[in-house]
């Protein structure tokens, strides 16, 4: 196993469970966060569901590709979720969540390092290297508002 995808395999975990660069990750930022203030709508943002969810899709749809098969993603669908209408929903979703990181985690880190060059489905989408970082930068912006949205619902609360 190369240095290389250990490394990525790590700064993904710790974007959803560690302490990273940042020192926010996604387990933490949402753990505490309820169903309600998941879904409730601040001014015309994205909701913190909505966020999460975007967050999510990339990680959900990688995994069959690091498994081998076809991409099959569209950017139309990456905030799409399902209903969020009970504290059960929003904790089977963060379980979701973070369960699929640390499978993804596990497949990046089985990959040998020359594939990282290779391209990850099309050419327009650059190598697994380009969008295995990309997901966890997108990832981090994400959670900047995620964290915002989170003081904001607390303070008019």
């Amino acid at each position: 196993m190369s240095h290389l995808v250990q490394h990525i395999a790590k700064h993904l975990r710790e974007l959803h469970v560690g302490v990273n660069w940042t020192w926010v990750n996604i387990k933490d930022q949402l753990s505490d966060v309820t169903w309600e203030e998941a879904v409730q709508q601040v001014y015309n943002c994205n909701t913190i569901a909505k966020l999460a969810y975007h967050i999510h899709y990339y990680v959900h749809v990688l995994i069959p590709v690091m498994e081998g098969n076809q991409l099959e993603a569209h950017d139309k669908f990456s905030f799409s979720h399902p209903p969020i209408e009970s504290q059960q929903d929003w904790d089977d979703f963060l379980n979701t969540c973070l369960t699929e990181a640390e499978t993804l985690a596990n497949l990046i880190e089985k990959m040998p390092e020359e594939k990282l060059w290779t391209l990850l489905s099309e050419e327009k989408y650059g190598n697994f290297y380009r969008n295995l970082h990309g997901l966890i930068e997108h990832s981090h912006y994400h959670l900047g508002q995620i964290s915002i949205l989170k003081k904001i619902i607390r303070a008019k609360n």
